[in-house]
């Protein structure tokens, strides 16, 4: 089935046009009968775009652009994000054209910041981001166990490029998240990233008066059911999309994810997007947050 096929069953199902009134028997963990549940739509898409280079390594920013409006997403997770970081993407601001480009927020969060190549030039920058038609309430660039592709004998140690956004949806308070976990074979790093994000996450739960609303993206390098990951699900739903995600042409794999906090959050659906615009393929996933 098509991505847009999908999205318009999606929509029609679901009535992503406002507030959705939900009779409490059909909610998890309401069965009583009395009154509705009052629930609020967010659509939100993962996407690591590869520096602006798609899967014929040519740099095509506008390719992106495109492929990311016609998500019509409301947040967006990306990884694999170029700020005046080199040649491969024209030196450009990937984080800002791309926001400005599509009417929206942003929040960059680096995992790697440094000095420019010329005096005065800006700060060559490589991480994540989030753009959201959401107004950014807070934005904080987390550490999580990293090792370096920069450092020629790297070892594990605490780095940027966790990032995370509050925004305000409809009201609701929502916790946004942006992550890239590590790419190598041996899986020790991601399990030390996922330990790492389920303490921040946990962190945030405590902190917050009332339900929690948590929206994990990104691209995790694991399959969904790598025991590395295992963890994340004790408290996030894997969101499944129905297809595979990597590499961009003929993928064989789903290592692109949305996960999001299980009582309050509810999934209406996903898909994954056809399109070779990078070297993996989005997630698109609509959503009902619990008020």
């Amino acid at each position: 089935m098509s991505l847009r096929r999908r999205t318009v069953e999606i929509l029609l199902a679901a009535g992503l046009l406002g507030t959705v009134l939900v009779p409490p028997a059909t909610a998890a963990g309401h069965g009583h009968g009395h009154g509705q549940e009052r629930l609020v739509p967010l659509r939100v898409a993962t996407y690591n775009i590869h520096a602006g280079a798609g899967m014929d390594n040519v740099f095509d920013l506008d390719r992106q652009v495109a492929e990311l409006r016609s998500l019509d997403a409301d947040v967006i997770g990306l990884q694999e994000v170029d700020v005046h970081w080199g040649a491969r993407s024209e030196w450009r601001d990937l984080a800002g054209e791309l926001g400005r480009r599509l009417g929206m927020r942003v929040s960059f969060a680096p995992i790697y910041s440094f000095d420019p190549a010329t005096a005065g030039a800006p700060r060559r920058e490589f991480g994540v981001a989030v753009l959201s038609r959401y107004r950014i309430v807070s934005a904080e660039n987390h550490d999580i166990t990293r090792l370096s592709t920069q450092d020629p004998n790297p070892v594990p140690t605490p780095g940027p490029g966790f990032g995370e956004v509050v925004l305000r949806v409809k009201g609701l308070p929502v916790h946004v998240y942006a992550t890239h976990l590590d790419y190598r074979g041996d899986p020790s790093v991601r399990t030390a990233q996922v330990a790492d994000t389920r303490r921040i996450m946990a962190e945030d739960r405590k902190e917050e008066r009332g339900p929690v609303r948590q929206i994990l993206l990104g691209d995790f390098n694991a399959a969904p059911t790598a025991p590395e990951l295992a963890p994340l699900w004790e408290e996030l739903t894997d969101i499944e999309p129905g297809a595979p995600t990597f590499p961009a042409q003929d993928p064989v794999q789903r290592i692109d994810y949305v996960a999001v906090s299980k009582d309050t959050v509810r999934v209406r659906g996903a898909a994954v997007a056809e399109t070779l615009a990078s070297d993996h393929r989005p997630v698109v996933a609509d959503l009902l947050l619990r008020r």
